[in-house]
This record gives structure tokens, sequence and C-alpha cells, in this order.
């Protein structure tokens, strides 16, 4: 029989945005970044840097602006996040808990320092539930800020400044549901402004013509999208659980295009309405035909031509099997061509993983179906994958620490390391200190960057600590050196 994972049960996509909260159940963000790497640690190697080992800690708020040796935030999941070009890593709310230990939607904001540990509390509240206060549209002012949410889509420009695009939470006070707001921080004034989108919840979307950008186009409120931010400094929005042209909520597969330059957004690809199957063709062949299933929360990267790729998550495949469930299919879409190519994986859904041995490349290797797994793109061009919440092995199923590296010149999967079976605990060691035996425990929905380094680091999540019997929320932050 298969095992599922303890924390949440597989739900369909398409319910009440409130499910998010309630049933703590199930996305964004785009590691789409490369860097110059010179590790000083051992290689393929885990390090346990900060936070706790069990999961539900609570929050501890130092004084707003100030690094701090006591402070770190609570245990979450589903948060937001951003790298600058210091190497600080951001961190924006989520579902979680707050400083006083109580549970829910959180909006604050983090930023961690690795040179020196430490994290500061930089805006937001350290109590949860909290509403957003909008202000004039396109004004940044000090009482600014985004109301609680989660599965939010964020990416950071070319100035600094960092963004964050809609999610499940609250809007204005009693206002809760899927949002579609656009809001930006400025490091350097620590201000908020409110950018575009509603400024209340549910709205569908705006597409206009297909390919063509105008002020009044706006995707529809959703959360469990996914973005990448290209060269040219263009974002990439696509899918999640949300709202479609005729209001109807369930799960997309739209892409859209965002300049900042001029605020305005393209429909590029994917259906206006929700539950669309996937288009496959043949597989590695571009087509006009092809086209992803509706999905939330699958892994992405972009390579260094610029192709945006995505893999797996929670939705459609070729088929309808009476539910979303849950995809390992990979699948490429070249900007320059604007064709989808079906590249791995399956047409079907709920796939078993086959995994081979460990370290070796193989066509016959297979990451498992699977959602929000964690994701980053290292210098030599290999893309990475931990975890998320899926399949193992054949018969086995729920949250996962399994690490596999993807060759696309060559088209094949490794398995690098953590467990072929869910529900691992996690082996912390000493903190601080890189050890070969050190191995984050099974989970999905956390938050990563990469540093300028090459460092991938890692946040929190929904999984497992040191207790084998419980999953829940957690606020342990790693760094893996590849």
């Amino acid at each position: 029989m298969r095992m599922r994972s303890e924390m949440y049960e597989r739900r369909a996509a398409i319910g009440p945005a409130a499910a998010v909260m309630t049933a703590v159940a199930c996305l964004l963000m785009c590691f789409a970044c490369s860097a110059k790497e010179e590790p000083s640690e051992p290689s393929n190697v885990w390090t346990w840097v900060s936070g706790g080992q069990v999961t539900y800690e609570t929050g501890i708020y130092a004084a707003k602006g100030s690094p701090s040796s006591a402070g770190v935030p609570g245990a979450r999941f589903m948060s937001s996040e951003w790298t600058d070009a210091s190497g600080h890593l951001w961190l924006f709310g989520g579902e979680g808990v707050d400083s006083t230990g109580t549970y829910g939607l959180l909006n604050d904001l983090w930023r961690f320092d690795p040179g020196t540990s430490q994290w500061t509390w930089i805006s937001g509240s350290e109590v949860g539930g909290q509403p957003g206060s909008y202000g004039t549209n396109g004004v940044a002012a000090p009482g600014n800020v985004p109301g609680a949410r989660a599965f939010a889509v964020s990416w950071i420009d070319g100035t600094g400044r960092l963004w964050l695009f809609g999610g499940s939470g609250l809007a204005a006070p009693e206002v809760f549901g899927r949002l579609n707001d656009l809001w930006c921080f400025a490091p350097d004034t620590g201000l908020w402004t409110w950018m575009g989108g509603s400024d209340t919840a549910e709205q569908p979307g705006v597409y206009g013509t297909r390919g063509t950008a105008a002020p009044s186009n706006w995707p529809g409120a959703r959360d469990g999208a996914v973005c990448w931010r290209d060269a040219a400094g263009l974002v990439w929005l696509f899918g999640g659980s949300g709202v479609g042209i005729s209001g109807y909520a369930s799960v997309l597969n739209d892409l859209w295009i965002f300049d900042g330059s001029t605020l305005e957004w393209t429909w590029v690809s994917g259906d206006s309405e929700t539950d669309q199957l996937g288009v496959y063709g043949t597989k590695g062949v571009a087509d006009p035909a092809n086209v992803p299933g509706a999905r939330l929360i699958p892994g992405t990267w972009i390579d260094p031509a610029g192709r945006l790729w995505l893999f797996g998550g929670e939705g459609w495949g070729s088929d309808f099997e009476g539910n979303v469930f849950l995809l390992n299919d990979l699948w490429s879409f070249d900007p320059s061509t604007g064709l989808w190519t079906w590249f791995g994986g399956s047409d079907a859904v709920d796939a078993d993983g086959s995994y081979g041995a460990l370290g070796v490349a193989s066509a016959s290797n297979v990451v498992g179906a699977r959602r929000h797994p964690m994701t980053w793109r290292a210098s030599d061009g290999s893309f990475w994958l931990f975890g998320g919440d899926g399949n193992g092995e054949p018969d086995w199923a729920g949250f996962l620490n399994d690490l596999w590296k993807y060759d696309p010149s060559a088209g094949l999967w490794t398995w690098v390391g953590g467990s072929k079976t869910p529900s691992t605990v996690g082996i912390y060691g000493t903190q601080g200190t890189s050890a070969a035996t050190n191995l984050p425990g099974a989970r999905s929905w956390s938050a990563c960057w990469l540093d300028p380094q090459g460092r991938f680091w890692l946040f929190g999540g929904g999984g497992y600590g040191t207790d084998p019997t419980y999953s829940g929320p957690l606020n342990d932050l790693w760094r893996y050196v590849r």
C-alpha cells in the first residue's frame, strides 16, 4: 500500500484558498541564477546553520532592523524568497508560527547574512494574520505592507528591489483568498509599494490578445504559481491554482511575461481557462501544439540560453484522472520560438521514482512525481532538485529528501544523495560544522536560495526534523556545497 505523509493529505488544488490555512495543505520561486563557485567547504556536504531541530518552533524577533544572534524566523512553509547581489538571503511570510507561538499566515520580512550567520527582522508584523495596508497605487509609504500570505511568487530586479505577486492570504481586513496584487520592496528605503493588481481577493484574469502587452492585462488571482527572470530582466509567470478569465477557480497553465519597466503583462501561452490537459507531442520535439497541463508548485530552472524549464508539480497530465495528481514530466519553453518541448518523465500521473546506482547517471533513472521540490542551477549548467512531496521508490510516497542532478545536454538524471523512501528524519550534526553524514529531513515547500558563491541554502518547509513520529513546519537553515 502506498504510504502518504502524516502532515498533509494529497488534495485537489481547486478548493477554496482558505484551505491553505485550515488544512495546512497544498508553491516560488525561481532558482534560475548561476554563479562562480568557490566553496571553501568539502563537496556534496550539508551544513546545519541555524534554527531548531523540531517542528513548530516559535519566531524570535529582536529589534526591527537590527541583526541579532538570537533572532530567527519561526517555523514555516510556503514562504517567498530572494537573494540580493551582496549574497543576503531574504524571506517573506508563509504559513507558520509567529512570536506568540500562534500558527497562521505571516507577513514578516527577514534578511539573513551568510557572513555573520545572523537574521534581521526587517518589516511586517511579529504576529500572524495581518491584513494588507495598500496605500496609493505606485506610491511608497512607511505604512504600506502586504497582507499575510503563502505561496506567493517572488523575484528580484536589476536594481535590487524585491517583488511579490499574489499568493493566498489577507488583502484588506476580513478579505481572504487568492490574490493578484503586485508589491515592490526597496531595501535602500525600507518601504513597500503596491504596484498593481487588486486589493481584494479571487479576481479573474484579464488576458487581452495573446502576445500583445497592454496596461489592462493582468493575471488572475492565484497561489502556487512559479516564475523565472531572464537575462533581459523580463519575468515569466506560469500556472498555479487560481482564477481564469471566466471567474472559475481551479488549476491554470497560462504563461505570462511581466516587464517591470512598463509594468505591463503579456499573455504568451497556455489557456485563459482552468483545468487544461497537457499536449505532449513527441518527446524531444518542439511543436506549436505542445503545452504542459495545468499545474501548481512545479520545480523550475532557466538555462544559459534563456530557455525556461519546468518539472512536475500537482495538476493534469495528458488525461483526466478524476482529480489533480502529482506529475514528473520535464518541459522546456524557448522564448525565441514560443514553443514548448516535452523532454522527459511521464505524461501520466503519479509515476514512481527509479533511482539506479548512487552517483551514476543513467537513461533509466527517473525522478518520481512530486510537488514543490526545491531546485537550483549550478554554474556548470546542471539542474539540481531536492525533496518535495511525492513518490520515491514504488509503493512509497510522502515527504522526500532525495537529491538529484540533471544534465540537460545528455538528458540524464543522477541520484546524488538522500533517501529513496519518504519520512526520513534529519541528521543535524554540530551547528555550523560540515559533515558527510549531515542531511536535512524529508520536506517540501521550503524556502531556498543560491548565493554568489554557488552554495545552495534551504530554510524550513513542511516535513521532518529529528522526530520520526511527527511532521510539521520547520525553521532549520541548511547550506549545501555540491
